[in-house]
């Protein structure tokens, strides 16, 4: 019974925090009351604690809402300024750092990560065979995350782990795919290398600043009460997940051995406001229209898009697919950790594109199946 009581009034405080925070601002309800009445309706059925969106189209954000809490505790409402770990998007910021390094001819896509690294990565069924950026970027290097790759990469280093062949599948390196975060935790420490930065200050120099956003892959940068606390939900009542550690010992970090600190392949926050502006920037090509520089080539972000991964739609850190439109093909990537599920696709031809990121869910990709399809039915069908 008591188990039951708490169910109900989880429910309640999340039902009462939703309903009030999906009142939309006036000068919107016309234009877009049917898409509010079907969301709301989704939204309410769904274990959903916090939601936040943003919609562009022909270059420009044409909404951006936000519904629930922020922190299932104190009931901070979430606003268009609440900031979530988005998790595997993030996987783009570190395409995208790699793609500007290549361009200044640091490294090659082919480049053998061997000659960047001071261990060795190569796939003890194939020991002659090079493991390259790209194989890493497009997920078809042959590792697996078995093994681990949150804490340090250790895992994948002869000596230090006793089983660390088991990070390796059994096909040639660069002839099958399996989604891998080690590798971009691997990515992370060749950007640092290459480039003589820390992962997260690269990242806020080179591509954050630049595009003016408000982001960061170091916890410590980001105000307190913008963050979404992260929810799973267990059945009966959502337990909140440490997303969030802060960042210690900055003064013994050492530059290609601590990167994983910063979670390339999870890390970053922000917020849906911010996300689609840096969409943006992918949208055209490397070319932000809300910012002075071009972050990259037309070259690279084109490259970046298409497919690496044969038959898996895999590009360089971003994806394919149909799976929001049933029709309209969009590049972008998803992100699913700690209770969290986000998503941002754009179509480079039509210029639009939308972003969601959503705290505390029973099922992430239910709740993106529902949510995206009906952002995208309301705003970017014709």
């Amino acid at each position: 019974m008591k188990t039951l009581t708490n169910l109900f009034l989880c429910l309640a405080i999340v039902a009462s925090a939703l309903s009030a925070q999906a009142k939309p601002n006036k000068n919107k309800i016309a234009k877009n009351a049917a898409f509010e009445t079907e969301l709301k309706a989704a939204i309410d059925s769904m274990n959903v604690v916090g939601l936040s969106i943003a919609v562009v189209k022909d270059n420009k954000i044409v909404y951006n809402n936000s519904y629930g809490v922020q922190d299932l505790e104190t009931k901070v409402p979430c606003t268009n300024n609440t900031m979530y770990r988005i998790a595997s998007i993030s996987k783009s910021f570190s395409g995208v750092a790699i793609m500007q390094l290549v361009e200044k001819g640091k490294l090659k896509l082919d480049t053998d990560i061997n000659d960047i690294l001071d261990f060795v990565v190569r796939n003890p069924k194939y020991p002659d065979v090079p493991i390259t950026v790209e194989m890493l970027l497009s997920h078809t290097s042959s590792l697996n995350d078995s093994e681990g790759y949150w804490v340090d990469l250790n895992c994948i280093i002869p000596g230090k782990n006793p089983n660390y062949t088991k990070a390796y599948n059994d096909y040639k390196p660069g002839t099958g795919y399996e989604y891998c975060n080690l590798g971009f935790s691997l990515l992370g420490s060749i950007i640092e290398r290459v480039s003589g930065e820390r992962f997260d200050l690269y990242a806020q120099r080179h591509i954050i600043e630049p595009l003016g956003l408000v982001a960061s892959f170091n916890i410590n940068e980001v105000p307190a009460k913008r963050i979404a606390k992260l929810y799973s939900w267990d059945g009966t009542k959502y337990n909140e997940e440490n997303a969030y550690r802060p960042v210690n010992d900055l003064a013994s970090y050492q530059l290609g051995v601590n990167s994983v600190t910063f979670s390339p392949a999870g890390g970053m926050k922000i917020s849906a406001k911010e996300l689609a502006k840096y969409m943006m920037m992918h949208m055209n090509y490397g070319k932000s229209p809300l910012a002075k520089e071009r972050i990259l080539t037309e070259e690279s972000a084109r490259c970046m898009q298409r497919e690496h991964a044969v038959g898996h739609s895999y590009g360089l850190a971003l994806e394919q697919t149909e799976r929001f439109t049933r029709g309209e093909v969009m590049v972008g990537h998803t992100g699913g950790a700690y209770g969290l599920c986000s998503a941002m696709f754009f179509n480079p031809e039509q210029k639009h594109g939308l972003v969601m990121m959503c705290s505390g869910c029973n099922d992430a990709s239910h709740v993106l199946n529902r949510i995206m399809p009906i952002m995208y039915k309301h705003f970017l069908k014709k």
